[in-house]
């Protein structure tokens, strides 16, 4: 990798999937306030609503995840119509 092209805030960050709790650890410049102790050292936390573990493309497994209660919304105003 070339020298002296990455800013000065690239470091090693820790992302946490909230929807399943997988962690994995890479290289960010993302800012950050929390930090995890993770593989026995403390890093800078990034949480992710959804990654790679969790998203339904990669995992092959159909989930809804629904946050803002649009699936509820839209069954309320149209219901099971069926022609």
């Amino acid at each position: 990798m070339k020298e002296g092209i990455h800013p000065e805030s690239y470091r090693p960050v820790v992302f946490k999937d909230m929807s399943n709790g997988d962690c994995f650890l890479s290289r960010s410049t993302c800012a950050t306030k929390e930090t995890i102790e993770f593989e026995g050292e403390t890093y800078p936390l990034i949480k992710l609503e959804i990654s790679s573990s969790s998203h339904p493309f990669y995992t092959g497994k159909s989930k809804l995840v629904d946050t803002a209660g649009r699936v509820d919304k839209f069954l309320s105003r149209y219901g099971n119509r069926k022609k």
